[in-house]
């Protein structure tokens, strides 16, 4: 669920909000990728600088790490990567918010689960190896102690952080998407002004007849112009005969 009580997916608001840069700056998961890029800094900047020295016997520069090349070659590894990851990471978080598809956001979350708990995992490896060669390194008058004791150091913080890293994208990946943060869908509502339901059937028509209707004939002051039928006028003798033949 998002810190503020909004709705979320995979720990993240859902798409279609602005992005709160103070928010963001203050979430734990941002503050512990930041801690981490700086851990990654100090652990491969202290033996570029300083991991490598004289013997006063050799002119080759040898690791102070008890001499061994590899310890030194292994922890700038590392860091270096995880330098580079956490801003990969800073920028997949920022750009988390604006995933509308539920899949990718799943996908960049195991992603950040994977590599975390990897690193957790690799930078307990470092610490473990820093220690062990530190302690069999038996002279140390030449060698930077500080920049020793702050590689060891920051690995072990990285273990740390990495490790919160790591439990925060378990909660991330089982937190899933609320449901309840989803639209859900309703049935519309009936149109009542449709004219029929879409199951109507259609019945037979009957037709009606017409009846006209019968009124009463309304007495006109002009006089009846109508020349009565001709068989009901009178014949005239005009003395006119047919001739017979």
């Amino acid at each position: 669920m998002d810190p503020a009580g909004g709705a979320s997916a995979y720990g993240a608001s859902l798409a279609g909000g602005g992005f709160d840069f103070r928010k963001f700056v203050r979430q734990p998961q941002t503050i512990l990728r930041l801690l981490s890029w700086l851990f990654a800094l100090v652990v491969f900047a202290s033996i570029t600088n300083e991991g490598y020295v004289n013997s006063p016997l050799s002119a080759e520069a040898k690791c102070i790490f008890n001499q061994n090349d590899s310890a030194c070659q292994y922890a700038v590894g590392i860091g270096v990567i995880a330098f580079l990851a956490c801003l990969a990471f800073l920028v997949l978080d920022v750009y988390l918010p604006f995933m509308s598809n539920a899949q990718e956001r799943k996908y960049a979350v195991i992603a950040d689960l994977g590599f975390s708990g990897l690193w957790t995992f690799l930078w307990f490896v470092c610490f473990c190896l820093l220690t062990n060669q530190w302690i069999n390194t038996t002279d140390i008058s030449a060698i930077p102690v500080d920049a020793a004791h702050a590689t060891i150091a920051f690995a072990f913080f990285s273990i740390v952080t990495f490790g919160i890293l790591t439990f925060l994208a378990v909660v991330r990946v089982r937190s899933g998407i609320h449901q309840d943060a989803l639209p859900t869908y309703t049935e519309p509502p009936a149109d009542l002004h449709t004219p029929y339901p879409p199951t109507y059937a259609p019945t037979s028509y009957n037709p009606t007849t017409y009846t006209p209707t019968a009124y009463a004939i309304y007495p006109s002051p002009v006089p009846d112009m109508q020349q009565p039928p001709a068989s009901s006028i009178p014949a005239e003798d005009s003395g006119y005969q047919p001739p017979a033949y």
